[in-house]
């Protein structure tokens, strides 16, 4: 009897999810009664209210220049003229806008090709909010013309390297461990100088864009997130690759998973440079296009390897190719597909995360025997760094 009381006991406890949900609800009670009732310091302002209007994104089409703005600011914002060049014109989109909310104002202007604009928007309390453009230029619409170059431009990154890479390994397995360990800090190097000029490219974006999300701090939060969570899918591949090699798996399942993994890191690599084409960073868009074409021959090295001892078809091989290369081309298009600034500069975070994971990756294959970096090492890094920037230099010329 004494038992059974004392497991009817322990059955009425509550479950443990419903400890935790209880105090959350409280809290949302208490929030929504203090917005809703009113509470000291929760009421109207006195004075002019606070205007804080950022453009995000101009537009420019045929006969027309179309504006993106946001409200930063606590108080709702109404605009009321816009100016072109000191002149005033019609406009279509306005009306107020909200705390955090946007709007596209439109203006019919015969704008002229390579021309410099200076553009006011004038609030109902009399604040103007300036929008330069320095040498007008039709901006390019996301088209499948558009979206067929990201697709052109994911294959270049992703598909034809690890290809290339993967025809390699005949040539690289004859040749010494000091010639192999020389190529992966060259890639080292490379990406390093990527990844660096990656994020002063997101800083401006960002810092050019609405702060009302972060700006600059998109930048780093996504760079974390990206890295974390490449580190833990490698990991979870990592002891997948274990745990079938425990196993005795074939050399064909272990290509795979390393196929997999490699795809992840590919898919932060095509946002990268998706995102840096659609905000206007041509440069750096061709710069990563070179600088992961070369590293990712490594990664084609990587997935046949568990296959040296083994006749795959050439299918399969295709496949495991298109597994790890295919990802760069969504992520292009993703990239390519989205303007806010605020996104854009989470997007470069994402691609300095990939790229950061990628060198934790490859360098412990970049030591020798000993542990410690030699003249094979170093030189490799400077080579990388210098092909980039001599890359860099022809590119803006």
């Amino acid at each position: 009897m004494e038992a059974g009381t004392g497991t009817d006991i322990g059955s009425s406890r509550p479950p443990a999810w419903l400890l935790g949900a209880v105090p959350l609800a409280l809290l949302a009670v208490a929030v929504v009664l203090l917005v809703t009732v009113g509470a000291p310091g929760l009421g109207d302002r006195n004075g002019v209210p606070v205007e804080d209007l950022a453009v995000e994104r101009t537009e420019l089409t045929p006969g027309e220049i179309a504006l993106t703005v946001r409200n930063e600011g606590p108080d709702p914002v109404s605009i009321e003229q816009v100016s072109v060049n000191d002149g005033y014109f019609p406009f279509t989109g306005g009306g107020e806008v909200g705390r955090l909310g946007s709007a596209t104002l439109t203006v019919p202007y015969p704008w002229v090709e390579g021309e410099a604009y200076e553009i006011f928007l004038l609030t109902s309390t009399g604040a103007t909010v300036v929008a330069n453009v320095d040498a007008a230029a039709e901006t390019p619409s996301v088209d499948p013309g558009f979206l067929g170059l990201m697709a052109l431009l994911g294959i270049y990154v992703g598909v034809i390297p690890v290809a290339i890479g993967m025809l390699w390994l005949p040539l690289l397995r004859r040749s010494g461990p000091q010639i192999v360990r020389w190529l992966l800090a060259f890639t080292v190097g490379l990406l390093a100088f990527l990844g660096v000029d990656a994020l002063l490219e997101g800083l401006e974006v960002a810092g050019a864009g609405p702060q009302a999300f972060g700006g600059a701090a998109l930048v780093l939060l996504g760079a974390a997130a990206s890295y974390l969570l490449l580190a833990w899918a490698d990991a979870r591949m990592r002891a997948r690759r274990e745990r079938a090699r425990s196993q005795g798996a074939a050399g064909f399942q272990l290509a795979t998973l390393i196929a997999i993994g490699i795809g992840l890191h590919n898919l932060g690599e095509g946002i990268l440079i998706g995102s840096a084409y659609s905000a206007g960073a041509l440069a750096l868009g061709s710069f990563l296009v070179v600088g992961f074409a070369i590293h990712n021959t490594t990664e084609g090295l990587a997935i046949v390897a568990p296959l040296a001892e083994e006749r795959v078809p050439v299918r399969r091989l295709a496949a495991l190719g298109l597994i790890a290369g295919a990802p760069a081309i969504a992520g292009a298009w993703v990239g390519a597909s989205i303007f806010n600034p605020s996104l854009v500069s989470v997007l470069f975070g994402l691609g300095i995360g990939a790229i950061a994971q990628v060198v934790v990756q490859i360098w412990p294959g970049v030591k020798p025997g000993s542990g410690r970096a030699d003249g094979t090492v170093y030189g490799g890094l400077i080579a990388g760094v210098l092909v980039m920037y001599a890359t860099g230099l022809l590119i803006s010329a």
